[in-house]
């Protein structure tokens, strides 16, 4: 009966929001909008005119009522909820409404003006723009019929004459002026192009310049639908904004609040090049030596300025920082700099709850508590202590009965500056970090075995510009201790005989140096191609296995406090791609290649450091972590008289990893995205290994590739992605001579967080 209720009432709310017409009086027509008709097709080509009519069909006033899925939910709101009260239920809704738009509110001259002023600020200085309207029924709509004439374009662009230093300044960035000889008139070009001058001013000591003050004259009767164009700088431009100025002296305050009304000039602290006023000592001086670029006598230039004002932030205590340039006399070119910094509180607690899904498809949650000193020894070092406890457990897999818990502390202190014995120069917005990060965690699979990790590194962290970082680590330190494993598992280990259930409680010590690239420009929404790309290079004991003459199929295997260590070398890289489709659809791709390879002391990666497959960010067809090495079938392993309760997989692992992915994303509607998507890899072993026969890379790797193809949604509300993919089999590598195949019973349904690449 409720079901029924539901439908009845769904439907009745569609077919009165169908049906807003019938509130109107008579004679009444809604509006539903205004068309754009260029005729023109002597002046425009059809990819023109498209763009031409996109960009005018948001200029005219009023807008429709708005629309959902064709419906006018707004104005339903309003007439069945129209009230004169002031609060109250039905007054809630109705404020929530919108009146009707109706054609009779249309002013077409006046739309027709502003059409038409768009076309001139576009180079159209000949068009013709006429209204009218268009009815049936009870609706009614503007059609607007442009005909644009010729575009007018650029004969030449002549720059500042004049010798005074604006003059030539002005005429000294032409080379790469966005005004070019035979290019179309855009006023928005030319509005760039002032703020691009105005840039280069700025990195030239012309603190008081502004762009505004200059001008663009054009002469549109040299014929043939041409323009001579004459940037000036405007006559009535102020003597302070034809200087050149410099740097005087520089005063920092870092524990600035509102209340600070004196500068206190009298109590400055010089240190080098700068002066810091702080009477309660809450920052050593030198904390700014890598963070106010300027120095007296250099030419004001706002690109270090700049610099200067987020390397502050960078530091970390500070919260805001604003700053002030006074000159030192009304007739002086030199400037005074004031810089006013906020600090946070020094310091603070706070406790997290999150929803988490992790590579391995399993979801959970995880609760963290944080304890944070933003200046520990007054030098912006950032010390934080978290403790943190979770538990997963792993949806519709094979693994679902045997959750994982987790809990432990993680303790890093940053230093925001190179500690090293080398002296280290950056220059640029980012402010350079040395980071020590030591950690420990007990790993708890239910019925099965639980882990003790060990860990800590000390390295450095740097950005080379917006779209580079660098990431050393000269110290790894990891060493994972098995504490008990139950009697299943063990159990397990003997009947299936699966090697790769014996590798996860193997112990684990591995020491050695990392480093990581990182390139991305995806943050440059507005290029139609961007990519990003990192790789990460690591080993472990090479140095010590080389000194010791470690050789373990020879029998010569070493340990270090007792514990034999790994050593290998590893690589990892993946590249995404991704490509503009329209204004709101877009193609995505990636490929990922790694390998590891194990020598010396080890046969085979520690189990931390193989590589795996499958899952919602990887193979979306298939379970997490359940394909490979090669050919091998992990189900093989499964006891035959298993229970759904007693069935369980280990994750499958290998040295060597190629996959790659594609994925086209759509805008649906709103905040929904949908996805096709098809994805394809596997992993190998690099040696031989008993019990894994097929697992070893080989020539014939192509033919050992797992495929899968789904599709899915994405609700992209910015600040979380949530997403569910539905992923199909179509290659199974275990099936030899039976590989391909739409496996449509074995689908896999993925529900995550953010996207997947």
């Amino acid at each position: 009966m409720r079901k029924h209720l539901t439908v009845l009432t769904i439907t009745s709310i569609l077919l009165s929001a169908c049906s807003n017409t019938k509130y109107l009086a008579p004679g009444q027509k809604l509006y539903t909008g205004g068309e754009i008709k260029i005729t023109d097709k002597q002046n425009t080509t059809t990819t023109e005119a498209k763009a031409l009519s996109a960009d005018l069909a948001g200029l005219p006033r009023p807008k429709p009522n708005a629309k959902i899925l064709g419906l006018r939910y707004k104005l339903y709101l309003y007439n069945r909820f129209y009230t004169t009260k002031k609060k109250g239920l039905r007054h809630f809704f109705f404020s929530k409404g919108e009146p009707p738009v109706l054609v009779s509110s249309v002013d077409l001259v006046g739309n027709s003006t502003i059409l038409k002023n768009r076309l001139e600020n576009v180079g159209y200085f000949q068009s013709q723009v006429v209204g009218d309207t268009v009815t049936k029924g009870r609706y009614g709509k503007a059609v607007y019929t442009v005909q644009t004439g010729p575009a007018y374009k650029y004969r030449k662009v002549v720059f500042p004459q004049g010798r005074d230093p604006l003059d030539t300044a002005v005429a000294g960035t032409s080379a790469k002026s966005f005004l070019k000889a035979g290019d179309k008139y855009n006023l928005d070009v030319v509005k760039n192009e002032r703020l691009r001058i105005d840039a280069r001013l700025k990195e030239e000591g012309f603190y008081y310049f502004a762009p505004e003050q200059l001008l663009l004259q054009r002469d549109t009767t040299v014929g043939n639908h041409m323009i001579d164009a004459f940037l000036i700088v405007k006559p009535q431009t102020p003597n302070k904004a034809r200087r050149i100025y410099t740097i005087n002296d520089i005063y920092l305050y870092p524990r600035y609040s509102l209340r600070d009304t004196a500068l206190k000039l009298d109590s400055a602290v010089k240190y080098r090049w700068y002066n810091v006023i702080d009477p309660r000592h809450t920052v050593k001086p030198f904390v700014f030596k890598n963070a106010v670029l300027l120095q007296p006598g250099d030419v004001y230039n706002r690109t270090e300025h700049n610099n200067s004002l987020n390397r502050m932030i960078d530091l970390g205590p500070f919260k805001f920082v604003k700053n002030r340039f006074e000159n030192v006399s009304t007739d002086s070119s030199k400037l005074n700099v004031f810089y006013f910094l906020t600090q946070y509180p020094k310091k603070s607690l706070q406790l997290d709850l999150l929803g988490r899904t992790t590579s391995a498809n399993y979801n959970g949650t995880q609760i963290n508590l944080t304890f944070r000193d933003r200046n520990t020894f007054k030098g912006a070092e950032a010390l934080s202590v978290t403790l943190f406890g979770s538990t997963d457990g792993q949806i519709g897999g094979a693994n679902g009965g045997y959750p994982l818990s987790q809990v432990g502390i993680q303790t890093t202190l940053s230093w925001p500056r190179f500690i090293s014995p080398f002296n280290f120069k950056s220059d640029n917005a980012y402010i350079p970090r040395t980071n020590l990060t030591l950690g420990y965690s007990v790993v708890r699979r239910s019925q099965l075995y639980t882990l003790n990790s060990f860990s800590g590194s000390f390295g450095y962290q740097w950005k080379e510009n917006v779209h580079k970082q660098h990431e050393f680590n000269p110290i790894n330190v990891t060493f994972v201790n098995p504490v008990t494993v139950d009697t299943l598992y063990t159990d397990s280990i003997k009947k299936t005989r699966n090697p790769a259930l014996k590798h996860v409680i193997d112990r684990q010590f591995t020491f050695g140096p990392s480093y990581t690239y990182t390139y991305t420009n995806t943050t440059e929404t507005y290029k139609r191609n961007t990519i990003y790309f990192s790789t990460r290079v690591s080993e472990s004991a090479v140095v010590a296995g080389l000194l010791a003459g470690a050789d373990t199929l020879a029998g010569k295997s070493y340990s270090i406090f007792g514990s034999t260590f790994n050593q290998y070398v590893k690589a990892d890289n993946e590249l995404r791609y991704y490509h503009k489709v329209g204004l709101n659809s877009q193609i995505a791709a990636r490929i990922n290649v790694g390998i590891g390879i194990p020598f010396g002391n080890s046969t085979i990666l520690p189990y931390s450091q193989q590589f795996f497959i499958g899952g919602p960010n990887s193979l979306r067809g298939f379970r997490a972590r359940s394909i490979g090495p090669g050919t091998v079938n992990p189900e093989q392993y499964l006891p035959q008289t298993s229970t759904a309760n007693s069935r369980f997989l280990a994750d499958q692992s290998g040295d060597l990893k190629l996959e790659a992915n594609l994925e086209y994303r759509p805008k649906l509607f709103s905040i929904v995205y949908g996805a096709l998507f098809v994805d394809a890899g596997n992993i190998w072993d690099l040696k031989y290994h008993k019990g894994l026969e097929g697992g070893t890379f080989g020539k014939n790797f192509l033919s050992q590739l797992a495929a899968d193809v789904g599709f899915g949604l994405r609700f992209d509300a910015s600040v979380i992605v949530l997403r569910t993919d539905l992923g199909f089999p179509v290659r199974k590598p275990w099936q030899v001579g039976n590989e391909w195949g739409f496996d449509s019973k074995n689908a896999v349904f993925n529900l995550a967080i953010g996207y997947p690449f």
